[in-house]
This record gives structure tokens, C-alpha cells and sequence, in this order.
């Protein structure tokens, strides 16, 4: 029977993230972290430091991190906002951005976390198909909302927009927020935190659990006009004055500021991708090109859950989505060279059968 406080509880479907394996030896291309170890600089920052300001409550502004982010990209401290990973600054941007009573929209197919906070925040949402080829079109998004979210690479599809687009799109939606979900955009060409200095309605966000190496201690930010900024803050301070601990502060710092490590293993993941999407379609495999840190592909002969079972079976992780359009794709992230060299050999060893 049941109570009548448990009519009371939420209702809501959370995110299900990528499987944690309980062995070392396993390989983990199932999440999108970056196969690599953080910077030097990070690894120093953290051997240096100081354990006795953690009885101290650290800065309230994550100001040693939000100017590292401010000089990388050339803006004032003020247009920066920091988080505990891009989902806790997403989750203070639906909040603070999307209260008009308007459906936001996003891609039909893409970041599955949208809709678990706009379920849990009461946001009503629309989403906008991607067609065929799973490729987002801007002008699908010229309608009246509450605001749009887009990623930039897009996932799990890998496909990114060019920056003309997304221009294309802020010209349209003057009236609304738009959120650019930049996660996977250092593994691109483009980046539209520049449009910032252009349109005051434009929120970027970016994480640094990709290409910084940092999933471990969750580090993200976000860049907008320093009017949109303030409502961040705002947010924040309504239910957490102090989000970043003291040591992903400095950390946090310490990667942004190492550019040339920055830019190596950047580079090498590229290389990596791409020497992969290469071997995956000699063995008949169908994917596009990708923007992002993994791979997103289907097989004319075998399904993506029996070439999912498959690599489990043989300690590879990859991510299977039972979920409608996608559900005969597989999502590889981009590991180290050995690694992809081993999932290749798995995925040749299944296709001589």
C-alpha cells in the first residue's frame, strides 16, 4: 500500500552516466575522459600545495580560476563564471536563464542531462529534430521560445557547427538566451567565445574534463556578457556560496595557464580520432566526421549491441544508448594509441566470424 507522503516524492528519470568498472584492466572508452594525464603544471600545483588553508573556506568567487580563464581568452575576470563540471554550471544557467514559461529548445538528439533538469527545475522544452544524417539545422530554431540550448560539438553525434551558424542562430533569437555547450569544442576547430564581446544573449560553457584532464575533480566554466554573469552568481549564492573547493581552484588555474601541454595532447587526441574513424571504416563501419574526443558509429552487419556485448565481454567499454534513432550506434571515446589498437583487433576478431 502506498503512503501518503510517498505521492509527495519527485518523479523524474535522472541521467545515467557511462559504467564505472570495478577493474584496472579494463578499457574505459565509455565516458569521454581524456586518456591523458593532466599538465605538469597541475601535478606541481597539487604536490605544492598548501593544506593548511583547508580549514579556511575557499574564495567564494573561484577568482584565481575565473582570471586564468578570463587571460586565456582574452576577456575581464567578470565576463567568467567557474562550477563544479559543466553539468553544475548548466544547472545554475537553466536557473537563472529560463524562466519565461516559453519552451527552451535543443536537438531531439544530443546531451541527455537537458531534459532530466528541465523536468526536475518545471522548464517546459521542445525538441527540435536533427535530420537524417543527425547534423543540426540553425533554422529550425527561428521560432518563438524560451531559450535554446546547443552543443557545439553536439553528442553523441560528434558533428559540429561552423562559428557562421551559430551567429546565424544569436541574430535570430536576440529576445532569448542561448546557451553554446562548448564540452567537446577544444577537440574542433571552433569556438564561439569570441561572439561574447558581440551579443549580449550568448552563455557559453565549457568543461575541463576533456581536454584538461580533470573529470576527477570537476572543473568547468562559463563565459557570457557580465550582466548574465551576475544572475550566475546570483544563482549560486542562493544555495551554495562556496561550489569550487580550494584545490580544484588551483588546479583548475594550473591547466588553463599551460597552453603548450594544453595543445600537445589536444593534437594528439585529434590524431588519434582520426587514425581510428580511418581503421573503423576499412572495417565497414559507417561514421561521421568527428569534432569531438569520440567516435560515433554504426555497422551495416552487426548490431551496436551485439558489438557492445562483444567488447564487454573482452574488458572494452564502450557506450550503447537504447534510445530511438541511435539505438544501432555505438559512442567510442577517443583513448591512447595502444588502446584503440586493441579495440581494433577486438572488432576484427568479431567481423572474420
Amino acid at each position: 500500500m502506498e503512503k501518503a507522503f510517498q505521492k509527495n516524492l519527485i518523479s523524474i528519470e535522472p541521467y545515467t552516466a557511462g559504467e564505472q568498472p570495478k577493474s584496472a584492466d579494463i578499457i574505459k572508452l565509455n565516458a569521454n575522459e581524456n586518456p591523458y594525464p593532466p599538465s605538469p603544471e597541475v601535478q606541481k600545483a597539487l604536490a605544492e600545495f598548501d593544506t593548511g588553508i583547508l580549514k579556511l573556506y575557499p574564495p567564494m568567487d573561484a577568482a584565481p580560476l575565473r582570471q586564468a580563464v578570463a587571460d586565456y581568452y582574452g576577456l575581464d575576470r567578470s565576463c567568467v563564471f567557474a562550477g563544479n563540471g559543466s553539468d553544475d554550471v548548466l544547472a545554475a544557467a537553466f536557473r537563472a536563464f529560463f524562466n519565461s514559461g516559453r519552451p527552451i529548445l535543443y536537438p531531439d538528439i544530443t546531451y541527455s542531462f537537458y531534459p532530466v533538469w528541465c523536468e526536475l527545475l518545471k522548464i517546459p522544452y521542445e525538441t527540435i529534430p536533427v535530420d537524417g544524417e543527425f547534423r543540426v539545422h540553425v533554422e529550425d530554431y527561428f521560432k518563438d521560445n524560451g531559450g535554446v540550448v546547443l552543443p557545439n560539438p553536439n553528442a553523441p553525434t560528434t558533428i559540429g557547427l561552423e562559428a557562421e551558424p551559430i551567429e546565424e542562430l544569436l541574430r535570430h533569437n536576440r529576445d532569448s538566451i542561448v546557451i553554446i555547450d562548448e564540452a567537446y569544442a577544444d577537440f574542433s576547430e571552433v569556438s564561439c567565445v569570441p561572439l561574447i564581446r558581440k551579443y549580449d544573449n550568448l552563455v557559453i560553457t565549457q568543461t575541463f574534463s576533456k581536454s584538461r584532464s580533470l573529470a576527477g575533480l570537476r572543473v568547468a566554466a562559463a563565459m557570457a556578457d557580465p550582466y548574465l554573469i551576475s544572475y550566475l552568481d546570483a544563482v549560486k549564492d542562493s544555495y551554495n556560496s562556496y561550489p569550487m573547493d580550494a584545490v580544484a581552484i588551483s588546479a583548475g588555474a594550473a591547466a588553463m595557464r599551460d597552453r603548450e601541454y594544453f595543445e600537445q595532447v589536444r593534437r594528439r587526441i585529434i590524431a588519434t580520432r582520426e587514425k581510428t574513424a580511418a581503421r573503423l571504416r576499412e572495417l565497414g563501419f559507417i561514421l561521421p566526421d568527428s569534432s569531438a574526443n569520440f567516435l560515433f558509429a554504426t555497422h551495416p552487419r552487426h548490431t551496436a549491441e551485439e558489438i557492445y556485448s562483444y567488447l564487454r565481454e573482452r574488458g572494452i567499454y564502450i557506450r550503447y544508448f537504447r534510445k530511438p534513432r541511435i539505438d544501432n550506434h555505438l559512442r567510442i571515446t577517443v583513448g591512447t594509441e595502444e588502446q584503440m589498437d586493441k579495440l581494433i583487433e577486438a572488432l576484427e576478431e568479431l567481423l572474420s566470424k
